[in-house]
């Protein structure tokens, strides 16, 4: 009886160890991932000044749409909040670059230079990292937060207390969750 115990006790306690090592894993893992997708941010960060230059000699009269930009990039930079407040200020970013990425139909010169086409492709190409950084993020985050809420590693995150994080979501009002309008 008293072996059987023993065992009992020595299985658990591997048990609360590990189960404890993969929820540590768990929040490594989003700790990184939230850190990949601040370094693509970081890399548009320093992109948008050398495009608004490049706009700048172009466009005189776009001051406005110039502006937004900067002032959109200003406010990503500045934002420390959670994850809700990061994706709409980023999201301010992409619709201002948007907007000067539009302002090439109508400069022909603008269109043809080629550090403007150049900046452009470095910013699609961010653009599509960061995409797949938030993938990353919201999959190792789905991971630890069902680790932590399913049961029995829920008994280990509790006594420890490990909580879920928060996913990169789009806000529900932004225009890049929209359908397109197509006109003809």
């Amino acid at each position: 009886m008293g072996t059987i115990l023993l065992v009992i006790i020595v299985v658990g306690l591997f048990w609360g160890v590990g189960s404890y090592n993969h929820l540590v894993s768990l929040v490594q893992r989003s700790k990184e991932a939230a850190s990949d997708i601040e370094v693509q941010q970081k890399r548009r960060y320093d992109l948008i000044p050398n495009l608004v230059e490049t706009v700048k000699g172009y466009a005189t009269h776009e001051q406005g749409t110039l502006t937004k930009v900067i002032e959109a990039r200003t406010a990503a930079m500045a934002q420390g909040g959670g994850m809700a407040e990061q994706a709409k200020a980023q999201n301010m970013i992409t619709d201002a670059l948007k907007s000067v990425f539009a302002l090439s139909e109508a400069y022909p010169d603008l269109k043809a230079n080629q550090n403007f086409l150049s900046l452009q492709a470095e910013l699609t190409d961010t653009e599509d990292k960061i995409q797949a950084a938030r993938r990353f993020y919201n999959g190792n985050v789905r991971d630890l937060n069902t680790s932590v809420l399913a049961f029995p590693g829920n008994i280990i995150a509790n006594m420890f207390h490990f909580e879920k994080m928060e996913f990169f979501d789009l806000p529900d009002n932004d225009a890049s969750t929209q359908p397109v309008a197509v006109k003809f």
